[in-house]
């Protein structure tokens, strides 16, 4: 059946004329803060204690807004006889929002958990060079990232929290079947190496 001529803009009327009878909200935005979800996509924060400075977020990037430098220092042997080894030391971390696109990548590539979204937004600057942010505000940023969501309660135990678990359980037994058998031994029981208390006449 073809269209009536004329019902589109009807239509288009209606929506017209039900919003015009809805009372406008109006968001007293600085004075009130928006109430954002917990995950809000703001900023990335840095952790920088867990880089590794592995170069992945910055290999992976997608606008290639990732700055890394660093140096390799030598450590020395942990133990006499072994050897020496280099690690990689963190100088430079900077994101230059001004490029950022937002997708997440950084983030989800890093192996070690250094990086992680933070709901702030309110960074904008009248000169755009500004909005290349080093790794001492990435770090400001770090303690604003909201906690993880709680686990489901009928979810699978962590494999790592369920190892800690066991170990903590297996050294509680230790020590508890240590103290029992302390607690077992009798005055009169003599102890390793020592010669038994002579007896008394019948």
């Amino acid at each position: 059946m073809p269209p009536i001529p004329g019902s589109g803009l009807a239509k288009g009327l209606a929506v017209t004329l039900r919003t015009m009878t809805k009372r406008s909200h109006t968001a007293q935005y600085p004075e009130v803060q928006p109430e954002l979800p917990p995950r809000s996509r703001g900023v990335i924060g840095l952790f920088e204690e867990n880089c590794t400075v592995c170069m992945l977020c910055a290999r992976e990037c997608p606008d290639w807004c990732i700055y890394i430098d660093s140096h390799k220092e030598t450590v020395p042997a942990a133990a006499p006889g072994g050897r020496e080894r280099s690690r990689n030391v963190l100088d430079r971390f900077a994101i230059d929002f001004s490029l950022c696109m937002y997708c997440g990548i950084c983030i989800e590539v890093c192996p070690f958990d250094a990086l992680f979204w933070s709901p702030e937004f309110e960074y904008a600057e009248t000169d755009i060079h500004e909005l290349t942010h080093e790794r001492d505000k990435l770090r400001e940023w770090m303690w604003t990232v909201p906690a993880p969501p709680a686990l489901d309660p009928a979810a699978e135990e962590p494999k790592e929290v369920a190892a800690a678990r066991k170990a903590v359980e297996k050294a509680e037994a230790t020590a508890a079947a240590d103290a029992a058998a302390a607690a077992g031994a009798t005055p009169d029981t003599p102890a390793p190496g020592q010669d038994p208390a002579p007896e008394g006449d019948a």
